[in-house]
């Protein structure tokens, strides 16, 4: 793992095999709110949309959906009808979490399920139910099963992540006592008469510490740490809570830079492109559209050796899995993902490249499902969205094209220009007569208009609002441009 502080800007890079395949970058200006806790303020209720917007103090309202609520917290049992309506009211206070930061003019997405992550489990108040990460292998789960029975304090849940593999029963212990003091805490802000909402009671630390928590364990070499104030946050955040990493940590003081030492700015130019090139000549094209990203593969140069075309293009597409696995984690890509992969004719084949898919895809942490192949042969796929991704957060729309990506010619724009202003004048000067004919009225009028005062809905029209879809689509939805500048 490689850590760069330039200014107010974090990068943390994270190399398999002299290969990049994470990054991860935050700046002052452009802090995730994911994981804070809030005491929120109801601004509005909209039943038909099965959502809520709740103002969290961030300029822009967040919206909390109807999946999200704690019912169980509003007393209501699993046979009972759940309306949104009738838990939350406008002007309630409601404690909430960020799990999606504002995208475009979509606010952040929030949740009343409460959940507070540590070292080795995620602590869940209130929760009526405990786990263990899959990812474990069944002699781990085993031993940590019969730990869990006696770390799950009342009225909570505990689930354990992967890093508790190997831990001792202490060290667990430990976290569980260290996040319910945090829960006790946030109960404690919430309750109290001097908080008003909205209200932060509990912000995430920085991406440094983020990243150590959740990913860096026992599995790394190594991390090399760029930079003064990076340096002292992770020497502070390994001393207290995993000293037993101590000895991975290094400073790096080389007269190069540590990303280019490393190999890392180069992979990131590269992971900026469109087109991707396959080892073996082969090649992927990454399109992102408004609903979905697309991702198509072909043969390019490769030709194979020997052998017929069907082996040719099974090779081709086993060698592109892989590779689409890789720049999903280092893209940060998410949403709805569609996998175009040259045509194979055998059945086997197909099943090949879907099942080494899967199996690349079994490295990447964040939350993805890969779905049945298409009648038109295509690989549909979901990958959860947090944040930023990578093109995101080094590029802004184009103000040439409007992040269309293209330049309309002048010819055909001139024509319906002119046509388009002449209609808008037009409408102008008959709407500036009808006003006219409709003055002698008024005065009637004006009666009527106080008995039928138009309600005002600028509330439920002040964002734009997704409506609720299952939760297979409701993922990651993104709205990108394809036209961009980089600011890197």
């Amino acid at each position: 793992m490689v850590v760069r502080q330039i200014g107010d800007r974090i990068q943390i890079g994270v190399i398999e095999d002299k290969v990049m395949v994470e990054h991860y970058v935050n700046r002052n200006s452009n802090i995730s709110y994911v994981g804070n806790v809030y005491l929120g303020k109801v601004q509005n209720v909209l039943p038909s949309m099965e959502a809520a917007f709740v103002d969290i103090g961030k300029g822009r309202n967040a919206v909390l959906y109807a999946g999200e609520v704690n019912w169980d917290a509003h007393g209501l049992s699993d046979t009972a009808p759940r309306k949104i309506e009738q838990v939350l009211k406008s002007g309630q206070s409601v404690l909430v979490q960020v799990t999606k930061d504002p995208i475009g003019q979509k606010g952040a997405r929030l949740t009343s399920q409460i959940s507070l992550p540590g070292r080795y489990l995620v602590y869940v108040p209130g929760g009526g139910m405990s786990g263990i990460s899959r990812r474990l292998p069944d002699n781990e789960r085993n031993r940590l099963k019969g730990i869990l029975k006696n770390l799950i304090p009342e009225q909570a849940g505990v689930i354990i992540r992967t890093a508790a593999e190997g831990a001792p029963e202490a060290e667990l212990e430990r976290d569980v006592t260290r996040l319910k003091a945090q829960w006790d805490d946030i109960e404690k802000q919430a309750k109290s008469s001097s908080t008003s909402a909205p209200s932060l009671l509990y912000g995430e630390p920085d991406l440094t510490v983020r990243v150590i928590r959740d990913i860096f364990n026992e599995d790394f070499n190594k991390m090399l740490v760029q930079g003064d104030q990076a340096w002292d946050d992770i020497q502070n955040y390994i001393g207290h809570i995993a000293p037993e990493l101590a000895t991975k940590i290094e400073k790096w003081t080389g007269p190069r830079d540590v990303f280019a030492e490393n190999r890392v700015e180069e992979q990131l130019a590269k992971a900026f492109d469109r087109k991707v090139y396959l080892p073996s000549g082969g090649s992927l094209v990454i399109d992102r559209t408004e609903a979905m990203i697309v991702i198509d593969v072909n043969t390019g140069k490769f030709i194979g050796k020997g052998g017929n075309l069907e082996e040719t293009v099974t090779k081709n597409n086993l060698e592109a899995a892989e590779e689409i696995a890789r720049q999903l984690r280092l893209r940060d890509m998410g949403g709805i993902i569609v996998i175009d992969f040259i045509d194979m004719t055998l059945e086997s084949n197909r099943e090949l490249v879907l099942r080494r898919l899967v199996e690349c895809l079994g490295r990447d942490r964040t939350k993805h499902q890969v779905a049945e192949v298409t009648s038109l042969g295509l690989v549909q796929m979901t990958r959860k969205r947090v944040g930023q991704g990578l093109i995101e957060a080094f590029s802004t729309t184009c103000e040439s094209c409007g992040g269309r990506g293209i330049h309309i010619h002048a010819e055909p724009v001139k024509k319906v220009a002119l046509e388009k202003d002449m209609e808008q004048r037009f409408s102008k000067t008959s709407k500036a007569n009808a006003d006219e004919d409709l003055s002698d009225d008024d005065d009637k009028s004006d009666d009527e208009d106080s008995d039928n005062e138009p309600i005002d809905n600028s509330n439920e029209s002040e964002q734009e609002v997704e409506a609720p879809a299952p939760a297979a689509r409701r993922k990651g939805r993104r709205a990108v441009s394809t036209g961009v500048i980089s600011t890197n």
